[in-house]
C-alpha cells in the first residue's frame, strides 16, 4: 500500500464518475480493480444506480462535463479526446469564467497496487513445441517469457511505462495485450502507446514495428507502418506473413503486411456496433481478442457481447458475420443457441481445433462455442468473481481476459487475480501456475 498526497490547483478538478453500462461494473470491488488497472489517480465517484448520468442527461461512454467554480454547465464533449485539444479547451473555458487563483489544495489518495510477481494480465500466447509461454503482465508495463512448467527465462521491459526499443532490460512498453508467437518472434499490441511491438527472442532485442506512440484521432487510413497513427490495439493473430490486429479504438480490424511494411484497415467501417455484411461496411464494437481455425477469423467484441466471424483474405466476396450476441446493450449469462445465448463483455477467444473457447469476462466463466451449430454452453467457473483451484463445479475466476490453448491444457490470464491460470482439457481440473523467480518491478 502506498499512500501519495497530490497537490491539484484550484483551477481545475478532475473527477471521475462511473456510470456503468454492465451489471459486472456496479460492483464496488470490481470498480475499484479497474481503477487500480488503470493507474486512475484522481477522485472516482461510483454512480451504480445512474443517477449522476440521468441528471446530466448523458447519453454516450466517454462523457467530458465542464462546470464553472459555481456550479453551471459549461459545455460537454461526448467521445474521446486528445490531451492536446482538451487543454486548449480548459484553457478557452478558464479565460471564460475568469478564475485566476493556483492556490493549491491537497489530495490524499491510497494506491493499493498489486505488490505480487503479476500484476493484472491482459493476454498470453503459448508455444509448446519451443516449451514457451509468454504473459502480457499489463500492470507492470513488460513480458514475461517461462517455460509450460512456470520456471521464468526472460522477463521484457524494465517495468516502468514508456516507448523504448532496445534490449530486454532497456526496452519499455505500456500496458501490453495481445501477442503472437511466431518461431523466434514475439509480436505484442502494445495498447498504452498505439503501437505494434516485435520481439527478437533469440537476439533479446525490441523494436517498434507500427505506430508513432500518438492516439489516432478521426477515420484512419492506410500508409507505412512507422507512420501511422493507431488507436489502442488489443489482439493479434499471425498468418502467413499477414499480422491482423484487432483495433479496439477505431472499432476496426486491421492487417499489416510484414513484407511491405503498409498497414491498413481490413474488415469495420469505424462506427460502433454489430452490423455485419462487406468487410468495408460492417460494424464492431471494441474487438479485443482474435483466434482463427483458419477458415474464418474469430473475433470477441466485447461492448456488444459478441462473437464474430471475418472472412479471410482470398475468400470469394468476403463477409463479416456473427455467431452469437445480438446488440450493444443486449448482455447476461445464458447458455444456448444461436441468438438466444448471452455473454457479459467476452474478451478473447481461442480455438482448440475443435471448438472455440470463450473468455466470457464479465461473467467470470470460460465458456465453449461451437462455431457451425452456434450452441455456446459454460464450462468453468460459477458466475461470482473468485479465485478458487479444483474440478470444473467448484472453480472460480475473476474477469479473465486472455486465453491460449495446446493439445492438452488452456492457459488462462486471470486478470484481477493476478495470475495464470491453467486448466486440464480432458478433466477440466484448473490450477494456479506459479511464476518461478519472478518479482515485481521495483518501485
Amino acid at each position: 500500500m502506498r499512500a501519495v498526497e497530490e497537490r491539484y490547483p484550484t483551477q481545475v478538478v478532475v473527477i471521475g464518475v462511473h456510470s456503468p453500462k454492465f451489471p459486472n461494473e456496479r460492483e464496488p470491488q470490481n470498480v475499484r480493480q479497474a481503477v487500480l488497472r488503470e493507474e486512475i489517480t484522481h477522485p472516482v465517484v461510483h454512480d451504480p444506480a445512474l443517477q449522476i448520468w440521468r441528471s446530466y442527461a448523458i447519453r454516450a461512454w466517454p462523457t467530458l462535463v465542464f462546470l464553472s467554480p459555481d456550479g453551471y454547465l459549461l459545455g460537454i464533449h461526448e467521445g474521446e479526446i486528445s490531451a492536446e485539444s482538451l487543454v486548449r479547451a480548459v484553457g478557452r473555458l478558464l479565460a471564460r469564467t475568469g478564475v485566476t487563483t493556483s492556490e493549491p489544495f491537497a489530495l490524499l489518495s491510497v494506491l493499493e497496487r498489486p505488490q505480487g510477481p503479476l500484476a493484472f494480465p491482459g493476454k498470453l500466447a503459448v508455444d509448446p513445441s519451443r516449451d514457451r509461454l509468454v504473459v502480457s503482465d499489463t500492470g507492470h508495463h513488460r513480458l514475461v517469457i517461462a517455460r509450460l512448467d512456470g520456471t521464468v527465462t526472460a522477463v521484457i521491459g524494465d517495468g516502468r511505462p514508456g516507448l523504448v526499443d532496445g534490449t530486454f532490460a532497456e526496452a519499455r512498453f505500456r500496458e501490453p495485450q495481445g501477442i503472437a508467437l511466431v518461431g523466434e518472434t514475439c509480436f505484442v499490441a502494445d495498447r498504452g502507446n498505439h503501437a505494434i511491438r516485435r520481439i527478437d527472442l533469440a537476439a533479446g532485442t525490441v523494436e517498434t514495428l507500427a505506430g508513432t506512440g500518438r492516439l489516432g484521432q478521426g477515420m484512419l487510413s492506410a500508409g507505412p507502418a512507422h507512420q501511422v497513427d493507431l488507436r489502442s490495439p488489443w489482439a493479434l493473430w499471425h498468418r502467413r506473413g499477414l499480422l491482423f490486429v484487432a483495433m479496439a479504438g477505431s472499432h476496426q480490424i486491421w492487417v499489416l503486411d510484414l513484407a511491405s511494411g503498409i498497414i491498413q484497415p481490413y474488415a469495420g467501417s469505424g462506427m460502433e456496433g454489430i452490423q455485419g455484411g462487406p468487410l468495408e461496411r460492417a460494424w464492431f464494437a471494441q474487438p479485443s481478442g482474435l483466434a482463427s481455425d483458419d477458415r474464418a477469423l474469430y473475433v470477441a467484441c466485447p461492448e456488444a457481447s459478441a462473437i464474430r466471424t471475418v472472412d479471410l483474405p482470398g475468400t470469394p466476396n468476403p463477409k463479416v458475420g456473427r455467431l452469437v450476441g445480438t446488440g450493444l446493450f443486449d448482455f447476461g449469462d445464458r447458455d444456448g443457441t444461436g441468438d438466444t445465448v448471452l455473454l457479459q463483455h467476452p474478451l478473447d477467444v481461442a480455438w482448440t481445433g475443435e471448438e472455440l473457447l470463450v473468455a466470457d469476462t464479465y461473467n467470470h466463466k470460460i465458456k465453449r462455442l461451437d462455431p457451425v451449430a452456434r450452441r455456446c454452453s459454460s464450462w468453468l467457473g460459477t458466475g461470482q468473481p473468485g479465485h478458487e483451484d479444483g474440478p470444473p463445479e467448484r472453480a472460480r475466476f475473476w474477469e479473465p481476459s486472455g486465453l491460449a490453448t495446446t493439445f492438452d491444457r488452456v492457459y488462462v490470464a486471470d486478470t484481477n487475480n493476478h495470475a495464470v491460470r491453467v486448466i486440464d482439457r480432458t478433466t477440466g481440473l484448473v490450477r494456479t501456475l506459479e511464476l518461478q523467480g519472478l518479482a515485481a518491478p521495483s518501485d
